[in-house]
């Protein structure tokens, strides 16, 4: 019994190695970060344009809050 159990200990130990030694991992982290980038990049280009629309969407929002508020007490 104690045989089995280090050989399965062994296996996955290996199977540990390999997937350390793997650079799979690398390139997604990578991409990652690239993307991060992109938006951070696209954001700050566009920042006036974003703030505009926010403040458009908000004040829409709260529009029609305030008015769904009044028509439901009358």
């Amino acid at each position: 019994m104690f045989l089995k159990l280090y050989v399965k200990a062994l296996i996955a130990k290996e199977g540990f190695k390999e997937k350390l030694k793997s650079e799979k991992g690398e390139v997604n982290i990578v991409a990652i970060v690239v993307l991060i980038g992109i938006a951070v990049l696209l954001a700050i280009v566009f920042r006036e344009q974003i703030e505009i629309l926010l403040k458009d969407l908000f004040a829409t929002i709260t529009g029609s809050a305030t008015e769904a508020i009044t028509n439901k007490s009358n």
